[in-house]
């Protein structure tokens, strides 16, 4: 089983660290699945123009076909403006109807203010659910607050959810593959 992560920001650290400490836990809970961790700010994801994938560059096609290949995808957005952040909604924009059926996705998200805490619920959900994935029931929201000045969660809260969310993605995806 393979999971990937993607942090959808192209600043900063915070919403890299949550993916990775999602990746983290899951790797701990089932040392059998293999993990990557895609951070966008470091690939140069294409403008979606309607072209077929062949057509963009080396890291735009690196990056969908990783996703393609996943079993299971976790998310992580910073919220800008009451919205998910533009590079993640691009990355999305590349993918077919049907390219997350059978794969577990899940959601976290970053935020200086508790008042974005349902930007997932509303926006990076309905993506998901158009694009067939099987979205678990917990999310982690992580508010700004919950950082020390390493980038490091520092609530205990936010480590239960993360735990959580990693154990319900793993359960998920084993009772698909043996249905």
């Amino acid at each position: 089983m393979k999971l990937v992560g993607i942090a959808g920001s192209l600043v900063g650290e915070k919403t890299s660290q949550v993916v990775h400490d999602v990746l983290r836990v899951a790797k701990r809970i089932d040392k059998q699945i293999e993990i990557e961790l895609i951070d966008l700010k470091e690939y140069d994801v294409e403008f979606v123009n309607g072209s077929p994938l062949a057509y963009y560059n080396k890291d735009t096609w690196y990056v969908v076909n990783t996703i393609l290949a996943a079993d299971m995808i976790v998310f992580g957005s910073p919220i800008y403006q009451a919205s998910i952040s533009g590079a993640l909604k691009n990355l999305l924009d590349h993918f077919p109807i049907d390219a997350f059926k059978s794969k577990v996705t899940g959601i976290v998200t970053t935020a200086g203010s508790d008042k974005h805490f349902l930007v997932s619920e509303y926006q990076l959900k309905p993506i998901l659910a158009y694009l067939k994935g099987i979205i678990p029931r917990y999310s982690v929201f992580v508010n700004n607050d919950c950082f020390n000045d390493d980038n490091e969660i520092i609530d205990q809260d936010v480590q239960k959810r993360i735990n959580k969310l990693a154990q319900e993605m793993i359960t998920i995806k084993k009772r698909t593959y043996s249905v």
